[in-house]
């Protein structure tokens, strides 16, 4: 049923106090919040990447060393660690609308203190700093975003939509990487001026802020969309912590589905280093990069959509985890080979197609093997994680290179600075991707707790309804 059907009856008559068991209800505003999640997902992910497509000319704009221009993209994975755990505790806790409020303001905030640090006004001495300080703000808020979906989906959509919804909140993140490689020097090129760029990056976060502000009302539903909201967040977050810990099958789906993320962000950032030592241009590695994403995000929705219908959460994630490793070792092969531009952009196509698909599902995946522990708190953790490896696992590829004494066909920096062999450390990263396959596959199962308790309450109640019913036909009969 939906807003349609509530017009005719009061806000009492839906409270949960007063709603009958096992019955349950969804609204259409549903949509909307989910719409200003995916905006503000969208644009923080657009400031995290604004400047790494453009950095000798930002390096140029605000008179700094390209190191420090690096620090402006590493500064949101150094923030999100340590207030991660924060994070969990306010979604869980304090509830969505203040979080994604919060949220939205930060990521606001910090964008147009970004646009202030590159006003003509400011001395050059201050204008890194003040950016810096415009990048830390957005980067605060990028936990809150993507801890959200999960929290969104499972108070205030059916459990048929959960997977569908959780896939379109986690896909806008991505959607906004590929919207900053191709924007940012695009912007730059035409309009020469760093401003403009930083200016046209805050528009959207000011709307969205706007949105989230002003249309975001509550944090959850009149009534729930299913049995598991009703017991949402049931758990305290320290307790949350300890039951996470305890459970066997949660743990391996932390550590395999982490170290995938790690890989991800490996590939995402080394691949123009990769690439350009083989002879391939920026502008390939970039299109490379596109097709990662966005064949991702199709098979995000192909798979989110499976899942919806099916609920065949492991079987779908173990495929897909199969078949990544395929990708992975087929890119550790092609990537090491010269004028091959259709075999690497396939491998990376399919690579990004069946990676990405894992990602809204394995959040799914870890409420279902962790429910009643929050929402926010079994994804957080796995998000956390991830990061972690994401740091060990880049230093560790990069500390495997092996300086090139020559290289002709390189296309990396004119001094040769950037020519490294990469064989090593791409095999020892599709090493790392089949062994956290492998040890998933075989060691990971779990039944479907949230799933289980939504059948066991429907059944209650349709229990209840049969005894009610023969309760009135024997007392009518009585009486007859």
């Amino acid at each position: 049923m939906d807003d349609g059907a509530l017009n005719t009856q009061t806000r009492a008559e839906c409270s949960p106090a007063l709603r009958k068991p096992g019955e349950f209800r969804v609204y259409r505003r549903r949509w909307f919040i989910l719409c200003v999640l995916c905006l503000l997902n969208c644009s923080n992910s657009v400031i995290w990447l604004t400047f790494a497509p453009v950095a000798d000319r930002t390096a140029e704009d605000l008179q700094v060393s390209l190191d420090q221009v690096n620090w402006l993209t590493l500064v949101y994975m150094v923030v999100a660690i340590p207030l991660s755990c924060i994070t969990t505790w306010m979604l869980d806790t304090l509830g969505l609308r203040l979080t994604m409020i919060l949220g939205s303001w930060l990521n606001m905030t910090g964008s147009v203190m970004r646009v202030v640090g590159v006003l003509s006004g400011i001395p050059e001495r201050a204008m890194f700093p003040v950016v810096m300080a415009g990048q830390t703000l957005s980067a605060l808020s990028q936990p809150l975003v993507i801890f959200s979906p999960t929290k969104l989906v499972a108070l205030w959509f059916p459990e048929h939509q959960r997977a569908t919804a959780n896939m379109i909140a986690s896909m806008s993140n991505p959607l906004g990487l590929l919207f900053a490689n191709v924007l940012s020097p695009l912007i730059v090129s035409e309009t020469s001026s760093l401003f403009t760029l930083l200016l046209i990056y805050a528009i959207p976060a000011i709307v969205v802020c706007f949105l989230a502000t002003v249309g975001i009302r509550e944090s959850v539903p009149p009534t729930p969309p299913s049995a598991g909201a009703e017991t949402s967040s049931s758990e305290p977050f320290v307790q949350g912590i300890k039951l996470l810990m305890k459970n066997k099958a949660y743990v391996i789906l932390l550590l395999g589905f982490s170290s995938t993320i790690g890989i991800f962000t490996c590939f995402s950032t080394l691949l123009e280093q990769i690439l350009c030592v083989k002879g391939y241009p920026n502008d390939f590695a970039g299109m490379c990069g596109a097709l990662f994403i966005v064949f991702g995000v199709i098979g995000a929705a192909l798979l989110g959509y499976f899942v919806d219908k099916t609920k065949m959460f492991t079987e779908a994630i173990k495929i897909s985890m199969c078949l990544t490793s395929l990708a992975c070792t087929a890119f550790a092969v092609v990537s090491q080979m010269r004028e091959q531009k259709a075999a690497v952009g396939v491998v990376c196509a399919l690579f990004g197609l069946f990676g990405f698909s894992i990602y809204p599902v394995a959040m799914e995946l870890s409420v279902e093997c962790s429910y009643p522990v929050g929402e926010a708190t079994s994804a957080g953790l796995i998000f956390i994680s991830g990061q972690l490896l994401s740091i060990i696992y880049s230093k560790t590829l990069q500390a495997l290179t092996k300086k090139l004494a020559d290289s002709p066909t390189s296309m990396c920096a004119a001094d040769g600075d950037a020519n490294f062999s990469w064989k090593v450390p791409v095999l020892v990263m599709a090493g790392l991707c089949c062994v956290a396959s492998c040890c998933f596959v075989i060691f990971f199962h779990t039944e479907y707790r949230r799933l289980r308790a939504e059948a066991d309450a429907a059944a209650d109640f349709s229990q209840t309804e049969s005894e009610q019913t023969l309760r009135r036909e024997t007392d009518d009969s009585m009486d007859t």
